[in-house]
């Protein structure tokens, strides 16, 4: 199993798999989620899918890398760790990137109210799947025009 520090803010980009080659240019997912051990296995299962993969564990520290980073598609926890919220984030990233792509989740809510979450974004209730949420980035990244 490979190992992600999730949690650690100094080290947030996980290297391409060599099978890609050094010329393949992959789109890049921020994961946010304060639990450790899911965050490992969403950027896991993105990372061997091809994607690059950023992680953040509250909605802090996923602002900052937002700022300096390009990323293709935001995948967040909703209740995120140090009393910050992924709705929150969302709201602030599209204002700075309109077309970004929102997945949203949560362990605690079986769906989203109408007006809390971006438009044209996707909910996705814990326990979810990884293949499904592999299916669901990939389905998004490619119908995407621009990636954001």
């Amino acid at each position: 199993m490979i190992s992600f520090a999730c949690a650690a803010p100094a080290l947030p980009a996980f290297p391409l798999p060599s099978s890609l080659g050094s010329c393949a240019i992959a789109e890049t997912v921020l994961v946010v989620e304060d639990e450790i051990m899911v965050c490992e296995l969403a950027a896991e299962a993105l990372q061997e899918e091809g994607y690059r993969v950023l992680t953040a564990s509250d909605a802090d520290e996923a602002e900052g890398i937002l700022a300096r980073e390009h990323v293709d598609l935001l995948f967040t926890d909703i209740d995120l760790a140090r009393n910050t919220n992924g709705l929150a984030l969302a709201h602030r990233a599209r204002r700075v990137r309109p077309g970004l792509p929102v997945v949203y989740t949560s362990g605690g809510r079986g769906h989203l109210a109408h007006g809390d979450a971006v438009t044209d974004s996707v909910f996705v209730p814990k326990p979810y799947r990884l293949s499904a949420l592999v299916a669901l980035a990939n389905d998004i990244l490619r119908s995407h025009p621009d990636h954001a």
